[in-house]
């Protein structure tokens, strides 16, 4: 094991530099300006961040484990990266696995908001450095020779004579029996050969082919497939089951049980277990929304909305109101997990962003001591927020431990809309007071459906903690306080969360607070440029806080050819969004007119195309730019879907929503047909930044302020067709899961 103290980084330690021009009345600096939400994180996981080590083998091959979720964002591409280039390897020499839940780590396990690569690059830089070290020191002592003549590359050290040594041939050699403190200097960023350059994703061609292996793949001994009959209502409890008998006697089922969410059904394959649960009679609890509907949850919301401050008098007054309906994060691979729970000792295999507090959780339900449960972390096939939460891994737990056989669990799409965890409904409300060539205030009011953060910090002590009255409000007002900025000089800016409403089943989908409100805020940055007869670009610029966030602003306009003739119907929007220690711009071209899309498409649901985004992000040092600029791209597809076609319809207890059939994600036929991702590659950051959620916020602000000025009329409600008539007819709740088509072909969309 190699490892060191890592010491706190000058990363943004100096003062910003303030823009030259400045309007009359400047807002003073905001909390996460200098201290935000990753640098809490990358704080919480100092203590044990030189718990890591990267392992050289005797065939010569390094490897890592990584003790966070890869779900497709690529953190596994960009860890062997960051190892390649410190060790002066390939990428394809460094093989990067994904650690199981490690107890010891603390809080140093958590996969969350777009932190791992800036709270784990300079540790892992350190942990290859001294590994490269050992090896180095160890070739110098058998070759007789300074260390510093030795050259090292692709895994071979090379002597002042050409004697060369593999890295294999040196392990034993190299290992030191003792910790022992060590200085290590890290390679200069002029000398980068690996990190900056452009890498495809190293697991891209397993993907395509099939070959990657997910959850549902594993071929565990007698683990067989496990669906659970749920209730139509959100959150209904099981009564009993009728015909449980009959159940049992149908092609394939294994096991049939009662459980903490509903009737489980083990089979043969999991069509067999579909068929049976379609079959099942059971008698239900109501769920915790029974009778709710889209509008009696915003009317709840409403009453618990806290006031504005008194407009100025000196002032003219500039107020929205927009609203926010539940969205789901729908993330390709539904919830799913292995379990293979026996009497002394449980084993499971789930993609967790929190795999300690699923561990911990897990061995509480289970009546077991936490080491006695072993968590393995898979790959996972998108997540978006949803697997931070293992609901699914403590119901394939509760099976098989019901069953006393092994259980591959999964949930069937209308469960991941119905009964997964969404996006909450939410009302921003801004106002803003204007005099003369300044804004004198600027008020944010956002109030929320609870955004459940149940795991946690990722580990059991804080997961259980959350769960005691106001510990959700305490840590969701915690992450509200770090993430939110107005980037703006507007005087007296302040920024006001108050969550109500537990009963629903909520994450941090997709970017947490900041798509609803970048929307609100970009939106209103618009009337306000309007109100002082500004175009909007010029009067962000202007009005922008500093330096680096208007140089992204400034590039993004000129890549758009900001303000250039448009046809009536459409329009540019502008927006920008600061977090993840970066700044991002985006300028989205709109078509609203009414033969832009057949209506009578059945999935299309929207009277707007996006035609182009021009996206410039400043993220810090890039690691992977290509990676960089596919994230950007995942991000600004969600934007679209939230912001035109993607939620979710309350009605009578449950969600209507029951398929991606009926759920209008952005389809291949409406994303844009021009992208024009811009990397600032010459940052004044010396470090990364975070990268995973920054395409969505200002995508989502300049898709509604495009519409807005397309149509000449300022959206109030999100997703935009949220209120249109469903263009689909809604799956029935009993039976609760829809069939599958029996020829997909043949399917029109």
């Amino acid at each position: 094991m190699v490892a060191a103290e890592i010491g706190r980084s000058a990363l943004f330690d100096s003062p910003p530099v303030w823009a030259a021009d400045l309007p009359k009345i400047p807002s003073p600096p905001q909390l996460p300006e200098q201290y935000d939400l990753l640098d809490a994180i990358r704080d919480l996981a100092r203590p044990t961040a030189n718990l890591i080590k990267i392992e050289v083998k005797r065939d010569g091959t390094v490897s890592f484990a990584l003790p966070r979720s890869d779900n497709g964002q690529g953190i596994i591409t960009s860890t062997q990266m960051i190892i390649a280039e410190e060790m002066d390897l390939d990428v394809d020499q460094v093989k990067v696995t994904l650690a199981d839940a490690r107890p010891e780590l603390v809080f140093n396990q958590l996969t969350g908001g777009s932190s791992t690569t800036f709270s784990t690059y300079t540790p892992i830089r350190v942990a290859a450095a001294l590994a490269k070290g050992r090896l180095l020191g160890a070739a110098a002592a058998q070759m007789e020779q300074e260390m510093s003549f030795l050259t090292s590359r692709q895994g071979t050290i090379t002597g002042q004579n050409g004697e060369s040594m593999g890295f294999g041939e040196l392990t034993e050699s190299a290992a030191s029996p003792n910790n022992e403190a060590v200085e290590v200097v890290l390679k200069d960023r002029e000398k980068f050969r690996v990190i900056g350059k452009s890498q495809n994703k190293t697991d891209a061609r397993a993907i395509v082919t099939g070959k990657k292996k997910f959850t549902t793949d594993l071929k565990i001994d007698d683990a067989l497939p496990t669906v659970i009959c749920r209730a139509p209502d959100h959150n209904g409890f099981p009564k009993d089951a009728s015909n449980l008998d009959e159940i049992r006697s149908m092609p394939g089922v294994t096991d049939v049980a009662k459980v903490s969410t509903g009737y489980a059904v083990r089979a043969r394959t999991f069509g067999q277990c579909i068929d049976a649960v379609n079959e099942l009679k059971v008698s239900w609890k109501d769920g915790t929304a029974a009778g709710e509907d889209d509008d009696s949850v915003l009317e709840k919301i409403r009453k618990a909305e806290l006031p504005l401050a008194a407009p100025d008098a000196g002032g003219d007054t500039v107020e929205g109101e927009f609203v926010f309906y539940f969205r789901s994060g729908s993330p390709l691979e539904t919830n799913c997990a292995v379990a293979d729970v026996r009497k002394d000792r449980a084993e499971i295999w789930a993609a967790s962003k929190s795999p300690i507090a699923a561990q911990y959780q897990i061995a509480k339900d289970l009546g077991l001591p936490q080491n006695k449960v072993t968590f393995h972390v898979m790959e996972g096939g998108g997540s978006f927020g949803r697997k931070l939460f293992f609901d699914a891994a403590q119901e394939a737990a509760e099976c098989s431990k019901k069953f006393g056989k092994p259980v591959k669990l999964m949930w069937t799409r209308a469960d991941d809309s119905r009964q997964g965890r969404t996006h909450p409904m939410a009302t921003s409300r801004i106002r803003a007071v204007v005099s003369d060539e300044s804004v004198l205030s600027f008020e944010m009011r956002h109030t929320s459906v609870a955004t459940e953060i149940n795991p946690g910090l990722s580990e059991g002590v804080s997961a259980v903690a959350l769960k005691y009255p106001g510990g959700n409000i305490f840590l969701s007002e915690n992450i509200w306080e770090l993430t939110q900025i107005t980037p703006y000089n507007f005087g007296n800016s302040t920024r006001f969360l108050n969550e109500v409403d537990m009963r629903f089943n909520t994450s941090s989908t997709r970017n947490i607070y900041s798509p609803d409100t970048a929307t609100a805020r970009e939106l209103m940055v618009d009337q306000i440029a309007k109100k002082m007869d500004k175009d909007p670009y010029e009067f962000r610029s202007e009005f922008t806080k500093m330096e680096r966030w208007r140089k992204v602003l400034d590039r993004a306009a000129k890549e758009a050819d900001w303000g250039k003739s448009m046809k009536d119907g459409t329009a540019q929007g502008i927006a920008m969004h600061i977090e993840y220690k970066g700044s991002a711009a985006c300028v989205v071209e709109i078509d609203c007119r009414p033969d832009t899309v057949n209506r009578k498409i059945r999935s299309a649901r929207t009277g707007a195309r996006v035609t182009k985004v021009t996206y410039v992000v400043d993220v810090g040092l890039v690691i992977n730019p290509r990676g960089l600029e596919a994230q950007m791209m995942g991000g600004i597809n969600d934007a679209l879907a939230m912001t035109l076609t993607a939620g979710l319809h309350l009605r009578d207890g449950h969600f209507v929503e029951a398929s991606w059939d009926n759920y209008f994600y952005t389809r291949q036929w409406n994303t844009p047909p021009e992208m024009n991702i811009v990397i600032v590659d010459d940052s004044e950051a010396p470090e990364p930044g975070g990268a995973g959620e920054f395409g969505v916020a200002a995508t989502c602000g300049a898709v509604a302020c495009a519409y807005a000025r397309a149509t000449g009329t300022v959206p109030d409600h999100f997703p935009i067709y949220h209120k249109d008539d469903l263009p689909f007819e809604p799956y029935p709740t009993v039976p609760p899961i829809p069939p599958s088509p029996t020829n997909g072909l043949e399917k029109t969309f």
